[in-house]
């Protein structure tokens, strides 16, 4: 299971998302280019002191991530989804694609995707912020494919 974030723009997004693949432990994909400078620096100041225990991978274009996670299935949470992720069957090897804050994913990356899913939310509501979206879209795949870390797996 991987989480990926399609040209983000928004740093504290990214900040708070390697501090969600870190404490689920699992990688995340950075798809570029990021609407503010994404170099090491940043990136570190970002993650706080998560980003040591995170596995994160930046990728130049959507065509080089693509290439990176065959043959894995890439799962788009849009609120264009088809269907509620609580309907779908998550697979071990998934990534979890999550759209830019402003633009969400333009139509190529909807084309490749394996399945475009939602989060059904209240009536006349737009959206959630990208990162508690993929903590419930995560949360629900690790619990399915048994992948949720246990206690015994990272001792306090």
């Amino acid at each position: 299971m991987r989480l990926a974030l399609f040209q983000p723009d928004i740093a504290q997004n990214v900040g708070a998302a390697i501090r969600l693949a870190a404490c689920l432990g699992i990688p995340l994909e950075v798809i570029e280019p990021c609407a503010f400078p994404l170099d090491d620096r940043r990136l570190r100041r970002a993650a706080l002191d998560y980003g040591t225990g995170t596995d994160v991978r930046r990728h130049d274009s959507f065509e080089a991530f693509r290439a990176s996670i065959a043959p894995a299935r890439l799962i788009l949470m849009t609120t264009r989804g088809e269907r509620s992720f609580l309907d779908h069957r998550f697979a071990a090897d998934d990534v979890i694609m999550m759209g830019s804050e402003s633009a969400g994913a333009p139509p190529s990356v909807h084309q490749a995707a394996t399945a475009r899913l939602r989060i059904p939310l209240a009536p006349g509501l737009r959206s959630l912020n990208v990162v508690t979206a993929a903590a419930m879209v995560l949360a629900e795949a690790l619990r399915q494919t048994g992948q949720w870390p246990s206690q015994e797996d990272y001792p306090t």
